[in-house]
């Protein structure tokens, strides 16, 4: 049963995960607003010919704006009477903001507040947006928690998406906007982002170069498939959060609050050291990387793994692709995308 007949807003829509969940809505039979800058942080045609798939189904509509821009944004939500608004616009990638921080301020900062003003005044009934298992910052105890203290951020990126669940509970908190922050991690499979991995290793060994191994190899990450990633959406997206009665401002659990506000793991809560990634990398192209063995990058963390109890609560969902299977679906979309 559909939980609303009024369509859908996304933000980044034109972007990885933007294109998989307004994909998934359309099938589900919703109409889907896209918002996207289209901007060109990485290859723009990519991101046309995500656009262009959307825009060959029933129910889609775009706008190419950018959510800094608070004026068009609310024309926008204004003009399409949503209830819903999915926000996966960012500036991403941890090392960019290294050397390009305003990107991140007028994109993480800057748009979000442009979105939750836009959600308060037109009558919401659920914002969610995207967070980043990057919050958990130099935290040690695996695996990761939403329960857990994330006050040590390590990069800028970092930085602005605790910077957008800390806002998005004041607006909570003031103005009833019931919202869900999502903590993705390591998202990969067709049509990525080509400034990951997994797009990195995947074009330099089918063009004979040598790949780049940060930290020598040793690092854990939880590699979760979009499909996984978009699947949590979707369930969650008519959750509606509740205040918690048993909130205790003696002992405030991080992941609820006495107003309408949650936060949730979406990670494969399955870690896989990055050799192993390579070696199933390698396995599929039939091809041996040259490992180019290089020191931690700054910003970076050696080891993620999500606890995705609270989102098994919520909505009885927890990903599950291996990456046995999610490699092969990336490589397989590759080799048809680039005509290898």
């Amino acid at each position: 049963m559909s939980y609303t007949n009024k369509p859908i807003l996304i933000t980044g829509a034109a972007g990885f995960i933007g294109y998989h969940l307004s994909e998934k809505l359309l099938d589900q039979g919703y109409s889907v607003v896209g918002v996207d800058n289209v901007n060109d942080y990485y290859d723009v045609s990519l991101k046309r010919d995500r656009l262009k798939n959307l825009q060959s189904k029933k129910g889609f509509t775009f706008e190419e704006i950018n959510i800094a821009d608070r004026s068009l944004l609310n024309d926008v939500f204004k003009k399409h009477g949503v209830e819903y608004v999915v926000n996966l616009a960012a500036q991403a990638g941890v090392r960019y903001s290294l050397t390009h921080p305003e990107a991140y301020i007028d994109s993480n900062v800057t748009g979000f507040v442009n979105i939750l003003e836009c959600c308060r005044h037109n009558e919401v009934k659920h914002l969610v947006y995207a967070s980043s298992s990057s919050v958990y910052g130099a935290n040690k105890k695996m695996p990761f928690s939403v329960k857990d203290n994330i006050d040590h951020p390590v990069s800028l990126y970092a930085a602005t998406k605790k910077a957008n669940e800390l806002l998005a509970h004041s607006y909570a908190a003031n103005f009833n906007l019931p919202s869900s922050g999502l903590r993705f991690f390591t998202v990969y499979g067709p049509w990525g982002r080509p400034d990951m991995a997994l797009f990195l290793f995947t074009k330099a060994i089918l063009e004979g170069k040598p790949i780049d191994v940060y930290n020598y190899g040793k690092m854990k990450r939880d590699f979760t498939y979009v499909g996984d990633v978009v699947e949590g959406i979707s369930r969650l997206l008519p959750s509606i959060p509740l205040a918690n009665k048993e909130w205790d401002p003696m002992r405030p659990d991080p992941s609820s609050s006495f107003a309408p506000y949650k936060v949730f793991n979406i990670g494969n809560s399955n870690p896989v050291e990055l050799m192993d990634y390579i070696k199933e990398v390698e396995k599929n192209l039939g091809a041996q990387a040259e490992k180019n063995l290089l020191p931690i990058q700054t910003g970076d963390v050696p080891e993620t793994y999500a606890d995705v109890n609270a989102l098994m609560e919520a909505v009885e969902y927890k990903p599950n692709t291996s990456i046995e299977e999610g490699i092969k679906k990336f490589i397989d979309w590759y080799k048809w995308y680039y005509k290898k």
